[in-house]
């Protein structure tokens, strides 16, 4: 473990949030604080049952820690337990939701200046895209909805949850949605929206949204853009390679876009966030519920969200961490997310100058996510290899993951009927993962020697 600066910081806090309510009467809580110590003593023993998904030698899943500004400041608004809902409910919280919302909104181009938006927090990138695809169900009755068959599943499962008829579109080598294919569903007339994904979640692979926002402008349709874990990446263009660079560019010309700040925005789950170009959506959320608050006359967000009750130490958090860590280009933040692409590259040469490992054959990552699989005579066996690898690896508290992915992207057509193979991925997006990519190197090489060593394959780097 290490020292946590939020202790300190949530202890000054709290002073002075109290002292703001310092005129009102004494009030005292009950608490049996022996029996309560117990509990917690169990809870944290209870807590220790996880990976260690705050250290940089934990690099599978797309897991980054809060903030400690962002945990001191969540655990500062639950003194109040403000609900977003309504300004009855949060009123400072539901102001700071505004402000956090547009900052991130100003990533994109879009203000309230350039002709607005509409746009709040939710519980989950999951929540978010239904309401994304509630819209397109709205504005494009009984048309479908189709995805790259590398988006996330939750566009296919929420279409379901619509009843909206969804497609999954082939994807290139690269993971990418394959344009041909895509041209082929848009020919057939009936498609209402595509999702085009910027950051895929098994290889952070970017859609081509410049060349389909190209398609909209032949076939009429309308664009979601699920950006929940790389949308950050519009901070550090520079960085980025040429097509994702210019995917990035075209973002603001969607019509709706998807980000989750409990991913790379340095927030504590939940903390999704959905956008619309057009805030005359907002039609389409309102209600005349007779139980609603009504001592504001301003627009309450609950009027605008499909969730009622929210948590207002959410949107507390994440304006926080934007007044320490503006979301500029250049910044301390922007600098983060440049880091650990940087870790991820360089992760990704090392693997391709090894020969006990197998990289995909189209190019390096476009963010943060790194696959590889294991040399072997066939998928079924690099599959077999690859759990061992990562299990060895987490004997040596190195943590990362596993994916299946096409066989033909790491050139294996041959061999095994499967058509899939097995493969390490790793997720380099902590900022520390730069200044720790050699002990990961380290321990990653020695669980390979391990295992090649143990299937009589090969033991050394080429």
């Amino acid at each position: 473990m290490v020292s946590d600066p939020a202790d300190g910081m949530l202890r000054r806090a709290i002073n002075a949030l109290e002292a703001e309510f310092a005129h009102l009467p004494e009030h005292l809580i009950a608490l049996d604080e022996e029996a309560a110590d117990r509990v917690l003593a169990l809870t944290a023993h209870r807590l220790g049952d996880n990976f260690p998904y705050f250290h940089p030698l934990y690099a599978g899943q797309m897991l980054k820690p809060p903030h400690p500004v962002a945990r001191a400041a969540y655990a500062l608004a639950m003194k109040i337990n403000p609900n977003n809902h309504a300004r009855d409910g949060g009123r400072a919280s539901s102001a700071m939701e505004v402000e956090a919302v547009e900052a991130i909104a100003a990533m994109f181009g879009w203000t309230p200046k350039n002709g607005g938006y509409l746009g709040h927090l939710t519980s989950s990138g999951t929540m978010a895209n239904l309401e994304a695809l509630w819209m397109a169900g709205l504005l494009a009755p009984g048309k479908r909805v189709v995805g790259s068959e590398q988006a996330h599943y939750t566009h296919q499962r929420v279409s379901g949850v619509l009843r909206v008829p969804y497609a999954a579109v082939a994807a290139d080598e690269r993971g990418r949605m394959d344009l041909n294919a895509l041209e082929a569903e848009l020919r057939k007339g009936d498609v209402g929206t595509v999702v085009a994904t910027l950051g895929t979640t098994a290889l952070g692979a970017v859609d081509p949204l410049d060349e389909i926002l190209s398609l909209r402008a032949r076939y009429g349709f309308r664009v979601h853009v699920d950006a929940a874990y790389g949308g950050y990446f519009a901070l550090i263009p520079q960085d980025l390679d040429e097509p994702a660079r210019r995917a990035f560019a075209a973002i603001g010309d969607s019509d709706s876009i998807v980000i989750d700040p409990h991913k790379h925005g340095l927030q504590p789950y939940g903390c999704g966030c959905v956008l619309f170009r057009d805030p005359a959506v907002g039609r389409f959320y309102k209600h005349d519920s007779p139980y609603t608050y009504f001592t504001s006359k301003e627009l309450h967000l609950g009027e605008i969200s499909l969730e009622c009750s929210r948590a207002g130490a959410a949107a507390v958090a994440l304006w926080a961490t934007h007044q320490l860590l503006p979301l500029t280009h250049g910044g301390e933040f922007a600098r983060g997310l440049a880091s650990g692409r940087r870790a991820a590259r360089e992760l990704d040469r090392r693997l391709r100058a090894d020969r006990r490992f197998v990289s995909l054959l189209a190019g390096k990552p476009e963010l943060d996510i790194v696959v590889w699989a294991m040399q072997a005579p066939g998928a079924n066996e690099a599959g077999e290899r690859a759990q061992a690898a990562f299990d060895a690896c987490a004997r040596r508290d190195l943590h990362l993951a596993l994916v299946q992915l096409p066989r033909f992207w790491f050139g294996q057509r041959d061999g095994d009927a499967s058509d899939a193979i097995k493969c390490l991925r790793s997720v380099l997006m902590k900022p520390e993962h730069e200044a720790w990519l050699d002990r990961i190197w380290e321990r990653l090489s020695a669980a390979a020697d391990e295992v090649l060593e143990g299937s009589g394959g090969l033991a050394k780097t080429g």
